[in-house]
């Protein structure tokens, strides 16, 4: 548990000391989950957590039953609670409602146009991303894409839209630390970023669409291949079938 507790330590600087324990317990689990830090099929202990951050029992809970919610952990009573193996479905599933969700975005971003101060931070951000292609900095990448495709849904006031895309995005992300970078290499998904973003400021709606469609259906690329990768990280009970949906 040694090398795990400072990852998890690491983690728990990061977020805000304004925010109570409850809540920075579950963005610090539910970050190791997603970062394969705490792998699918591991058991947790409330009592190993809780010593960890030598805090009570209580938060640790109440941090799981959240992480329950969010489908990224199973309690199963009398018997401990596990991180839950990645569902094919699952990630199907959030896939389709992102893709709902971030073209209606992107269709509204192009349509209306964005303020000039979203724009620069959108290009800020694609170059801050670039520069994570040399050093293979997935994990500073990440964060500068989840950064990037808020400001998008934020520069055109849909607030609501970016919470949803937070609730799905977690059975998304497991698969996407995954597929880095042997499967899907950075400087493809900056490249598709690069193409929405021509997209918008040419105002050119369907090519917009169609950018941002290609940019989330990257994944029915990568799953194939790492359920073959790592046949470990995957519910082995499932058999899915992973038939792209026709561009309307």
């Amino acid at each position: 548990m040694s090398n795990i507790n400072t990852t998890l330590h690491a983690l728990w600087q990061e977020t805000p000391e304004t925010e109570s324990v409850r809540q920075r317990l579950y963005h610090v689990l539910r970050q190791s989950i997603i970062q394969m830090v705490l792998a699918p099929g591991k058991a947790l202990s409330e009592k190993e957590v809780a010593d960890a951050f030598s805090v009570s029992r209580q938060p640790v809970r109440e941090a799981f039953i959240r992480l329950s919610e969010a489908g990224l952990v199973e309690v199963r009573p009398q018997r401990g609670t596990y991180v839950v193996k990645i569902s094919q479905r699952a990630v199907l599933e959030a896939r389709f409602v992102r893709e709902a969700v971030e073209v209606a975005v992107v269709r509204q971003a192009t349509a209306k146009g964005l303020a000039p101060e979203v724009l620069d931070e959108l290009h800020d951000l694609l170059e801050r991303q670039r520069r994570c292609i040399e050093p293979h900095d997935t994990i500073r990448f990440y964060r500068l894409d989840e950064r990037f495709h808020k400001t998008l849904s934020l520069g055109v006031g849909q607030q609501a839209a970016w919470k949803v895309i937070e609730e799905v995005r977690a059975q998304l992300d497991r698969v996407r630390y995954l597929s880095v970078p042997d499967t899907t290499p950075i400087a493809r998904l900056i490249d598709q970023h690069a193409d929405i973003m021509a997209a918008i400021e040419a105002r050119d709606v369907a090519l917009a669409e169609q950018a941002m469609r290609r940019h989330l259906r990257e994944i029915f690329v990568s799953l194939p291949d790492l359920v073959k990768r790592f046949p470990e990280m995957f519910d082995a009970q499932e058999t899915v079938s992973l038939i792209e949906e026709a561009t309307p």
